[in-house]
């Protein structure tokens, strides 16, 4: 596998971590083996978990002096240090996890808001035949609406609990392949914008829509 670096040499830096709290998640042997997935393209994968950006209920009243939840405070920092970021969702009632969702609305209330314009890769891991794929697309939407630039090909791994090995990897050997070389071309694509931005075009009035700090999700 060709490593992925910048023009400077410097590796790509992304965050890794799975939305799920539970001990033995699936999604949790999914992000892991993204990590070494990472690693071996020669990027550096910062693992996370779920508990590290864990928050309250979101309750804008709580946002006192501009004080924000300390699991809120943490994911936004993580972010602002990566050049993109992974998540691994499992998927409850066809849909994300509430906790997840709770700790994007938090950090979207950070100025600058820290999704936009970074990157965004989304996989998940289940016991279904669907591989948690309904979570990934609700996933999708408060990520993009916040300017997330997410990954157009996402990764479910369907009958999860049966997939892996013993060494954490997806034990069928041409899934295996795909999940690799899934993350090896965001990586590319991640490579590619950091070192050659394009212009950016910023819509300033959009149907007659103005610019408000209060609604701005951007700035």
């Amino acid at each position: 596998m060709t490593e992925i670096t910048t023009k400077q040499n410097q590796p790509l830096k992304i965050l890794v971590f799975s939305a799920s709290l539970r001990k033995d998640s699936l999604n949790t042997q999914l992000a892991k083996l993204a990590v070494r997935v990472i690693e071996k393209g020669g990027g550096i994968a910062y693992y996370a978990h779920m508990s590290d950006f864990d928050c309250p209920s979101f309750n804008q009243d709580l946002e006192v002096s501009a004080v924000h939840p300390k699991g809120a405070e943490e994911f936004n920092k993580r972010i602002l240090a990566s050049d993109a970021f992974v998540i691994a969702s499992p998927e409850y009632n066809g849909s994300m996890p509430g906790l997840l969702k709770n700790a994007i609305d938090w950090v979207s209330r950070f100025r600058p808001q820290p999704f936009n314009e970074h990157h965004a890769m989304l996989m998940s891991a289940s016991p279904s035949m669907a591989g948690g794929n309904r979570a990934l697309w609700s996933l999708r939407m408060p990520l993009e609406h916040l300017g997330t630039r997410v990954y157009p090909n996402m990764f479910s791994l369907a009958m999860a609990h049966k997939a892996f090995t013993q060494e954490g990897n997806i034990a069928d050997g041409t899934l295996q392949q795909r999940f690799e070389a899934n993350l090896v071309a965001f990586m590319n694509l991640v490579e590619a914008a950091k070192n050659y931005p394009c212009i950016k075009k910023a819509w300033v009035e959009f149907l007659g829509e103005q610019t408000d700090a209060v609604t701005d999700r951007v700035e």
